[in-house]
């Protein structure tokens, strides 16, 4: 059997800390899901707040082709009828051919936050399901505190799961709304919940309050649950969501279910969703970040070249992410062969200038320099000592001067710099925030004499760590500089115990690998 996988970001998802969606994004976030194939997108609450309405009634450019858009809200309210409820009338308002309204399945929620009786709050169900099913709306009910319902009262719980089953729910999803469950015990009720209701859709909506909710959802599958819900990258209220991009390619591709979607878009579709909700995604995430196949140790990467599965448990393609093989002090020259074999082919382990590469590295990693973080920077060190480089330019001087406080409405920071290319000089000078953002405009100002193709080029962070904190203002600095042209990003290293010499090494890197590429 199949299991169907409904992705929360828009509603759930937007309870997190520090994440606000425009209704543009909330319009990009639900193309990208229903291109990757989830089968449901819990758009949000159409009665909880005006960006909901608006998303709902500008939902249909959307076009989807995969995904059912589901709208969300509660059950009808205690001593109100279905029908004359709001939230009900605003879900229909939504127009989605699903829907989804959580009930209470705890009896502590029943008599102190709704402040109604057990048998009310069964009507309340029964009502508001019933209703929605004669609207002609597939519908989801979430048992919402399922778990600590079972463990207070656990007949009462399969009440409320037998009463929207009986009015005609299509999934009658389990949450372990406060994240509190331990993975056995969630187990153990999900397989006898599954027992009591056979031929009924079981589905799990995990929290992740005690760091398990991926472990969480996959038991319950094995459980029999055919319904996931959790949230793509995993953010959401409080500590967030089940994380899909942890749970889907680990059922599909390691215990072999059918799923919704295709996880070779996985980290693709993973990118798109953090740069829509403007976050970074963790380097060390499972499967999707950036280190999930990233390998430093030089017998890793032995191993890896001799045979992957060695030190990767899938391949990376698999769900579209890529092996990276980091250089380091302890690289060794297997390791550094298989960083450059793309920019030299030819190159054998027992070619001599692969054993001064490696020392090389290992020289200037003491130095302080780290070359895992700038790819960039370490290319150029390799085309240097395979003499496969030719610089582009030199940089015949430069003086940075700082003004402050800054005359009102001027930056405080001047940089000149002088430029030499094929024989031929450019002097000139730039005002900048700093010392190094005016170094900055007045190296790519000069060099766009001789190279126009630096005017699409531009500085898009900058990063300074202090290497020897006990030397305080003398201590040597270590500068990260990425770039990117509007085409590709990458990322330069400076080092040095003068923080404007340790920038303009990286600047320079930065520009000379950009020419370098000859694009």
């Amino acid at each position: 059997m199949k299991i169907h996988v409904l992705d929360s970001t828009l509603r759930d998802g937007a309870q997190a800390e520090n994440i606000s969606f425009s209704v543009n994004d909330k319009l990009a976030i639900a193309r990208a899901l229903d291109e990757y194939g989830v089968g449901y997108i819990e758009a949000g609450n159409p009665a909880s707040n005006p960006k909901d309405l608006e998303f709902f009634q500008k939902a249909g450019e959307l076009k989807l082709t995969s995904a059912l858009l589901t709208a969300f809200g509660s059950t009808c309210r205690k001593g109100v009828s279905a029908e004359e409820d709001a939230n009900l009338q605003a879900i229909l308002k939504a127009q989605t051919p699903a829907v989804a309204i959580f009930g209470k399945a705890s009896m502590l929620h029943v008599k102190e936050i709704l402040e109604t009786t057990p048998e009310e709050n069964l009507r309340m169900v029964t009502d508001s399901v019933a209703y929605l099913k004669k609207q002609g709306k597939e519908l989801i009910f979430d048992a919402e505190h399922f778990f600590d319902g079972y463990r207070e009262d656990s007949e009462y719980a399969m009440q409320v799961l037998r009463a929207a089953l009986n009015a005609g729910a299509d999934v009658l999803c389990l949450c372990d709304t406060n994240g509190g469950t331990l993975p056995a015990e969630l187990q153990e009720v999900t397989a006898r919940v599954v027992r009591l209701f056979p031929g009924a859709v079981m589905g799990i909506h995990a929290h992740n309050d005690c760091g398990c909710a991926v472990a969480n959802t996959l038991l319950a599958v094995q459980a029999g649950a055919r319904h996931i819900q959790g949230t793509f990258v995993g953010f959401g209220e409080r500590c967030g969501n089940a994380d899909l991009s942890s749970i889907l390619p680990a059922l599909a591709l390691k215990a072999g279910f059918e799923l919704d979607g295709d996880v070779k878009l996985l980290c693709e579709t993973a990118g798109q969703l953090a740069e829509l909700a403007n976050i970074h995604l963790p380097a060390g995430k499972p499967f999707v970040g950036r280190s999930a196949f990233s390998h430093k140790a030089g017998m890793h990467i032995d191993g890896v070249v001799k045979r992957s599965s060695s030190f990767e448990h899938i391949d990376p393609e698999s769900v579209g992410n890529r092996r990276r093989f980091l250089m380091s002090e302890v690289a060794g020259r297997g390791s550094v062969l298989q960083k450059i074999l793309p920019i030299a082919p030819s190159l054998t382990k027992t070619d001599p200038r692969l054993t001064e590469l490696t020392n090389e590295l290992k020289k200037m990693e003491h130095y302080g320099y780290q070359f895992e973080a700038a790819d960039a920077s370490f290319e150029l060190l390799a085309r240097k000592v395979l003499g496969m480089y030719e610089p582009h330019f030199r940089v015949a001087l430069y003086k940075t001067i700082g003004e402050y406080p800054a005359p009102e409405g001027e930056k405080p920071a001047t940089a000149v710099i002088k430029v030499e290319v094929d024989g031929k000089t450019e002097a000139t000078a730039a005002l900048g925030s700093g010392p190094v953002n005016a170094l900055d405009i007045a190296l790519r100002k000069a060099l766009c004499v001789f190279f126009p193709q630096l005017g699409k080029m531009q500085l898009t962070d900058y990063k300074v760590r202090v290497l020897d904190q006990e030397s305080a203002t003398a201590a040597k600095v270590r500068v990260l500089i990425e770039s990117g042209d509007g085409t590709r990003t990458w990322t330069t290293i400076g080092v040095s115990d003068d923080i404007i010499q340790a920038s303009l090494i990286a600047l320079v890197d930065s520009i000379e690998y950009k020419l370098s590429r000859g694009d």
